[in-house]
């Protein structure tokens, strides 16, 4: 829908800015202007202001600033078009439409509000007669205050076919079963229309309610859950022209602008659950309806903050949520957009939480959240044991299938290094170096790691003393494979950075080769982009420099093709499969020698087993290391 610069004009003109933001707000008169403390940044002296006459609000303090549509759209958190439908609703203008279907579109949507509203005023209204005290006690038992019954807006459907029918009777069966409200046993006409037609009849019935919102706050749906005994537990609105369950999210109305103020949003289970936490004063609470969270719940999430946080039971049910709602995540990935994870203790609900040990409890378990990379790996380490080597080799694969999931190469890349991280922790006993799996290395001031010389410039650590592990590229296998690893290094100096940690624990015996590694690793410290031709400057003249000029000819080796055309994708992940290969040999033979000393010492079947344990680790390394050294990819 177009919009025309003369229509926006007459929208901002005709309305109030103060009198806007004032529905929320507390603000007073200051001049000609109004003032408040902002809304978008906690401070205690206000420096927001509001002037009515041009129209626009700011903030001295963060900056904030913008009109009345800007307003809707950053603390509301409405979409563009839905903000200037709603304050044209309360101008009292008519936002053009583009064609004649989509205006008969809106008036379609428009009457089925009303039917909504009408609905709705019609449950409320049940909810405090006779036929609602079962409901009300239900209310009761779960400590649901008056104050939170009315703001969301609890009512109660009868235990009747055709009590709401008759209510709203005016709007005419066709809508009523169109919004969802009614249930027509026989769908469209039948076939023989001599057939008696049988009568539409309640959906809802014996069920308290509670209306489902859009981010406008118009109801648009409805959630019964059971009073007493039958099935569904819960039953939601089927979807019509105003509800897709799979696009909304319950509560989104409020915690939307909630979310801006906490800096967070917080996903869980259900109705229930969201309510729960907003009596406790969680008002950034949002759940899915009734289906596992989907591809565009999750970007709208992402509208509201970069990471939420799915807080679902610690049951085996939720647990299996959290893990869905992971995988479907992973092809949206984006730097900064994630998801983390806070589980609840076994058996109890955000209420029963909060109810037990208070909001303290509730707030740490949320401080406590997972990130997406530590949950999924939890989760497959889990999943079957790890005892042989089979079984470790089907880790890593499903290891492979995540990261292969995710579309943003730099983020695939980075899930790619935690895993091996985690995994070779798992699994290989690493050299006290100074450098272990986690987080990135940060050489500045780190006991054991790499250090600046005199002249500023970063030098590696010296070998700790007293290592087992032999150094690398004495046999031609090796020497092969670290040739092609630095030529792939060279073509792509992007990858130095991610594999920093891995190469700067090398020993290499061939110092030329040793000198060359040296010199991309402290490139990398200095720059966070590394290029080709700033190494070679690095490198000067001499022997390591033609080296490295021969390694860049077009008929010289590289791991995986080394053409223009090849896949950035492809290399990052031979790369790391090539280098984890690489450091693994030395550590695998240490730690060989090692358990058979131990076996020799005091021979037990503990030891043997270990012994042999290792032996089969060190076969498998050593099948891998030929495979990638004789690849025809290594040219």
């Amino acid at each position: 829908m177009s919009l025309t610069p003369a229509f926006l004009d007459e929208l901002r003109a005709r309305t109030s800015l103060s009198a806007l933001i004032g529905r929320t707000v507390k603000i007073q008169k200051a001049g000609r202007e109004y003032k408040a403390c902002c809304p978008f940044h906690n401070e205690k002296t206000p420096s927001f202001t509001i002037n009515d006459e041009k129209g626009f609000y700011h903030c001295f303090g963060c900056g904030a600033h913008g009109d009345a549509i800007r307003w809707m759209t950053d603390q509301r958190g409405l979409p563009f078009m839905e903000a200037v439908k709603e304050l044209a609703q309360t101008a009292g203008m008519e936002v053009p439409a583009p064609d004649p279907r989509a205006a008969q579109r809106a008036e379609q949507a428009k009457g089925l509000h009303d039917v909504m509203a009408a609905a709705q005023s019609f449950f409320e209204d049940q909810l405090g007669g006779i036929d609602g005290a079962e409901a009300r006690a239900y209310l009761q038992r779960r400590g649901i205050s008056d104050a939170t019954r009315r703001t969301f807006g609890f009512g109660y459907s009868p235990d009747s076919r055709g009590k709401l029918k008759v209510a709203l009777r005016d709007f005419g069966d066709p809508m009523l079963i169109e919004a969802g409200l009614l249930i027509d046993p026989d769908g469209a006409e039948p076939e023989d229309s001599q057939a008696r037609k049988r009568d539409s009849y309640d959906r809802f019935r014996g069920r308290l309610m509670l209306p489902i919102r859009d981010i406008r706050g118009r109801v648009i749906a409805f959630g019964g859950r059971i009073i007493g005994q039958g099935e569904p537990k819960y039953l939601n609105s089927p979807d019509t022209p105003l509800f897709d369950k799979g696009r909304t999210l319950y509560n989104i109305d409020r915690a939307s602008p909630a979310s801006r103020q906490s800096g967070r949003i917080i996903v869980v289970e259900g109705y229930m659950d969201v309510i729960a936490l907003a009596q406790a004063g969680f008002a950034e609470a949002v759940a899915p309806l009734g289906t596992a969270l989907t591809e565009h719940q999750i970007e709208r999430l992402w509208k509201m903050a970069d990471v939420p946080i799915l807080c679902f039971d610690g049951d085996s049910a939720g647990q299996k949520a959290v893990i869905r709602a992971a995988t479907r995540a992973l092809p949206l990935l984006r730097p900064g957009m994630s998801l983390a994870f806070a589980t609840l203790p076994g058996g109890q609900d955000p209420d029963d939480l909060i109810r037990a040990q208070g909001t303290t409890a509730m707030e740490s378990v949320l401080a406590s959240a997972e990130p997406l990379v530590e949950r999924l790996w939890k989760h497959e380490q889990g999943v079957a044991p790890l005892d042989t080597p089979e079984q470790r080799a089907a880790l890593k694969q499903r290891l492979s299938a995540i990261t292969d999931a995710i579309a943003h190469s730099d983020v695939r890349a980075h899930y790619v290094q935690a895993f091996r991280e985690r995994y070779d922790a798992l699994f290989f006993a690493r050299r006290q170096s100074g450098f272990t799996p986690g987080p990135r290395h940060n050489p500045r001031g780190a006991s054991g790691g790499w250090q600046r010389d005199r002249r500023g410039n970063w030098k590696p650590p010296l070998p700790p003393a007293g290592t087992e592990a032999r150094a690398i590229g004495e046999s031609g296998m090796e020497q092969r494979l670290l040739r092609a690893i630095l030529a792939s290094l060279l073509r792509h100096p992007e990858q130095i950075a991610l594999h920093r940690e891995t190469l700067s624990g090398l020993q290499i015996a061939d110092s030329a080769l040793a000198q060359l590694l040296d010199a991309m690793i402290a490139a990398s410290f200095r720059k966070e982009t590394v290029e080709r031709q700033g190494l070679l400057t690095i490198l000067g003249q001499g022997e390591v420099y033609n080296m490295a000029k021969g390694m860049l000819r077009a008929d010289t080796f590289t791991f995986t093709p080394h053409r223009i055309t090849a896949d950035p994708d492809r290399v990052a992940r031979d790369l790391d499969e090539a280098v984890r290969v690489m450091a693994q040999g030395p550590e695998l033979e240490a730690a060989l020698a090692q358990a058979t000393r131990r076996f020799e010492s005091e021979v037990s079947e503990e030891n043997f087993a270990e012994q042999q344990r290792m032996r089969a680790l060190k076969a498998d390394h050593d099948r891998r290391l030929a495979e990638l050294a004789q690849s025809e990819d290594i040219i």
